[in-house]
């Protein structure tokens, strides 16, 4: 009879990963002690290193996202105060 695979968590795939990566022990002995295959430790270490790139890249888009979603929001207020001003002036 077939094993039923195991569905594993993302922070369990995480904290298996990161323990690959700090290189305190081998893969071997982390797969032992997670009962995974040390195939998978090592795709999920893989994993963790390509993704770390993108998580320090969004914080900085982020960021910028924010700002010029600020920016156009006082741009925006800046056009109506204008029109207003503008509106007001015409009818004095």
């Amino acid at each position: 009879m077939a094993k039923s695979r195991k569905l594993r968590s993302a922070e369990f795939k995480s904290k298996v990963a990161l323990e690959a990566c700090k290189s305190d022990k081998t893969i071997n002995e982390i797969a032992t002690e997670y009962e995974v295959h040390p195939g998978q430790v090592m795709h999920w270490k893989a994993q963790l290193k390509k993704g770390v790139k993108e998580i320090f890249s969004q914080g900085a888009q982020s960021k910028r996202k924010r700002g010029s979603a600020k920016e156009e929001d006082l741009y925006e207020q800046i056009g109506r105060l204008t029109y207003e001003n503008a509106w007001l002036k015409k009818k004095l």
